[in-house]
C-alpha cells in the first residue's frame, strides 16, 4: 500500500498542553494524587445565567443550523463588547464566530497562508500557532525573547527577521505561557514598523479580562493606524469559563479575510453550536460581575503561586501579569539525572512527585515549564511543596 498519511499530518506534533492534561487524567483515573498545573481553563463552573441562556436556547427547539458565520444576536454582542470596553467599531459583517478561538486562527492562517510566506511567532509562543502556519503550508518565524527584559522582544529582532516572504505576525498578550504584558511604548514602536514593512498582525486576546495589578488592556487595533491591519482574535473561554463550549470568534476591517474565513468554515464544520451561541450571547451582553470575581480570585492564586515559588532555591520566573500561567526556568535543574530539557524535567515531576506541567520546549524555550494556577489555593500550596522538594534532591545528588 502506498503512503497513508499525507506530510503534513505525519509531521504534525500532538498539543503538549492537551497532552499533559491527558496524562493527568489518566493517573487520576488510577487512583493517584496528582497535582494538576497542567490546566489552560478556569476550574470555575460557567455562570448560572450563562448556562440558563443554553438552557432556554434549548427549549425553544433552537437547534438548527445558524448562519455560517454565527447568529445575528452573538454577532451584535461581540460588536457591542468591541465598541463599550475599547472604543472599536465592528460591524455585524466584520465579525466570524468560530468553534473556539483556535478555531478562527486555523481558519486566519488557512485564509492568508499561501505555501512559502512566513508567519512571525514571538517567543514563548502558544504552542498551536507555528503547527497551524505549518498546516497551512507556511513557515513559521520565531523571534527569542528574554526573561531579562519581561519577554518583550526587541524590536531590533522583529525587523531582521522580517523578509520578503514575511505577511504576518501573531501577538498575545497577556501571554500564554509567561502570562507578560507588552508596554505601550513596545506597541506603538511595534505599529510603526508593521506600517512600514506592510504587515499583518494577528492579535490573540484571549485573556484580556484576566489583568492583575490594575493594569488596564490596550488592544492592538487601537493603536493609531493599525485596525485595518488587524485581525483581532477573542472567545468566551477564558472569560467566562465557557472551555467545553467552544465560541470563539474573529474581527476584522479586511472583508476579504472576512469572506474567506467564513468561506472555509462553510466548507469545514459550518456554524458553531447554536446551543452555546445563544449561552456566549448572554455571556457577553449580560452583567460583567463574574468576570471581576474570578480575575480577582486568580489575582490571589498568582499571589500565592509567585510566593511561593519565591521561596524555591534554583527556580525563577517572570512575575505575570495576567492570563493564569507561570513560566519557570528550570535551567539550574537541567543535567541532574540525565534530565536533558523541559520534557525531561517535567517527566520526573510526574512520575516522582505526582505533578502535572507543561514542559516548555513547545513553547520555543526549552529551560522552562509552564504552571497554571487555575486551581484552588490548597492544591498550589501542596503542588509547590511537592517541586520544591523535588528541587532539593535534585540539587543534593
Amino acid at each position: 500500500m502506498n503512503r497513508i498519511l499525507s506530510t503534513r499530518a505525519a509531521e504534525l506534533k500532538p498539543s503538549a498542553t492537551l497532552a499533559i492534561s491527558a496524562k493527568e487524567k489518566e493517573l487520576k483515573s488510577k487512583g493517584v494524587d496528582v497535582i494538576g498545573f497542567g490546566a489552560g481553563e478556569p476550574d470555575f463552573p460557567t455562570p448560572i445565567r450563562i448556562r440558563e441562556a443554553g438552557k432556554r436556547s434549548l427549549d425553544k427547539g433552537e437547534t438548527f443550523y445558524t448562519p455560517v458565520a454565527g447568529t445575528l444576536e452573538l454577532r451584535k454582542a461581540i460588536a457591542e463588547r468591541f465598541s463599550k470596553d475599547y472604543g472599536l467599531k465592528y460591524g455585524v459583517e466584520n465579525i466570524v464566530v468560530s468553534c473556539g478561538a483556535k478555531h478562527s486562527l486555523y481558519n486566519i492562517f488557512q485564509a492568508i497562508v499561501d505555501p512559502g510566506d512566513e508567519i512571525m511567532c514571538l517567543a514563548p509562543y502558544w504552542v498551536s500557532y507555528p503547527e497551524m502556519v505549518a498546516l497551512a503550508g507556511g513557515r513559521p518565524v520565531t523571534v527569542d525573547t528574554s526573561a531579562a527584559r519581561g519577554f518583550e522582544p526587541e524590536i531590533e529582532s522583529i525587523s531582521d527577521k522580517i523578509g520578503p516572504a514575511t505577511k504576518a505576525i501573531i501577538l498575545n498578550y497577556p501571554s500564554n505561557p509567561t502570562g507578560v504584558m507588552y508596554s505601550i511604548e513596545f506597541l506603538e514602536k511595534l505599529a510603526e514598523l508593521v506600517e512600514k514593512k506592510d504587515l499583518l498582525v494577528i492579535s490573540d486576546e484571549i485573556y484580556d479580562k484576566l489583568l492583575f495589578d490594575g493594569g488596564s488592556y490596550t488592544p492592538f487595533a487601537t493603536i493609531p493606524g493599525m485596525k485595518p491591519r488587524t485581525v483581532t482574535v477573542n472567545g468566551v473561554s477564558k472569560t467566562y469559563a465557557m472551555t467545553g463550549l467552544r465560541i470563539g470568534y474573529l474581527a476584522a476591517d479586511s472583508m476579504e479575510i472576512v469572506k474567506a474565513t467564513t468561506n472555509i468554515q462553510s466548507q469545514s464544520t459550518s456554524n458553531p453550536s447554536n446551543t452555546a451561541q445563544a449561552a456566549a450571547a448572554e455571556a457577553l451582553s449580560g452583567p460583567q460581575s463574574e468576570v471581576i470575581e474570578m480575575r480577582n480570585i486568580f489575582e490571589r492564586r498568582r499571589d500565592l503561586m509567585v510566593e511561593l515559588l519565591d521561596q524555591v532555591p534554583k527556580l525563577s520566573f517572570v512575575r505575570p501579569q495576567g492570563a493564569f500561567y507561570v513560566f519557570v526556568n528550570i535551567s539550574n535543574f537541567l543535567g541532574s539525572k540525565g534530565m536533558l530539557g523541559s520534557s525531561d524535567f517535567a517527566a520526573h515531576l510526574l512520575e516522582k512527585y505526582h505533578v502535572a506541567c507543561v514542559p516548555g520546549g513547545p513553547f520555543g524555550s526549552d529551560d522552562h515549564i509552564r504552571l497554571s494556577f487555575a486551581t484552588k489555593e490548597d492544591v498550589i500550596i501542596e503542588g509547590i511543596k511537592r517541586i520544591k522538594t523535588a528541587c532539593e534532591e535534585l540539587r543534593h545528588e
